[in-house]
């Protein structure tokens, strides 16, 4: 029942992630039991587990669904982030060691040298790019050594990871040099400069709402 829960767990994360369903669709236990090979307990437990996440949504008496497009709940959440890994990495410039810096180093090396763009499907983020994309700003504040910070901070990427998704096919997502970003904030965690680290992220994350305003996506606020 463990291996069945994690691999529907793991399975439902990624194709959400991956843009397989749209804002708003509904999460079918029934469905989803079968293309996963288990049963609706098991799909509605993870459906829970990630609804703790902010990746799925419970609407009492209607079931589970994709969360819904909302940008001031993107522009909350991206200000909560902004803040959680401002502390992280303060934390994690103090307390990195020289292997920690190989690491990230490594981090960056294989984000640079992967895609970000299906080749294919140019309007589609390509899966392997979000996975080292994801491992980068991991490893950037693996040192804080706080588990429920770096908990909450995946936690919050993955919600504004959505939005990233169903943005990418605008002139906006294409436009933004995402690469030199990471280079910049690289080259301030080696630095050991907290302060300038904290406000580059806020930068990236802001550059993300950003983008979403501009693809139209949402209906901004009056």
């Amino acid at each position: 029942m463990a291996k069945a829960s994690t691999h529907s767990l793991e399975g439902i994360r990624r194709t959400i992630l991956d843009g397989f369903w749209s804002p708003g669709d509904r999460l079918q236990p029934t469905t989803l039991a079968e293309q996963f090979s288990t049963s609706t307990t098991v799909i509605r437990e993870s459906l829970t587990r990630l609804a703790g996440e902010n990746l799925v949504a419970i609407r009492p008496n209607r079931g589970f669904f994709v969360p819904d497009l909302n940008l001031g709940e993107l522009a909350d959440i991206t200000e909560l982030r902004c803040a959680t890994e401002a502390l992280a990495a303060r934390l994690a410039v103090e307390r990195g060691t020289v292997a920690w810096e190989s690491g990230l180093i490594a981090a960056h090396h294989k984000l640079s040298r992967t895609p970000r763009r299906l080749p294919e499907d140019p309007d589609r983020v390509n899966p392997l790019w979000s996975a080292a994309h994801r491992e980068f700003h991991q490893q950037l504040l693996a040192p804080c050594d706080c588990q429920p910070m770096l908990k909450l901070s995946t936690d919050l990427a993955n919600f504004t990871e959505l939005y990233r998704r169903w943005a990418a096919p605008s002139q906006a997502a294409v436009a933004r040099d995402v690469e030199q970003e990471h280079v910049e904030i690289l080259d301030a965690a080696l630095a050991r400069d907290a302060q300038k680290l904290g406000d580059l992220l806020r930068k990236h994350f802001q550059a993300t709402v950003d983008v979403v305003m501009h693809a139209g996506l949402v209906q901004q606020p009056a």
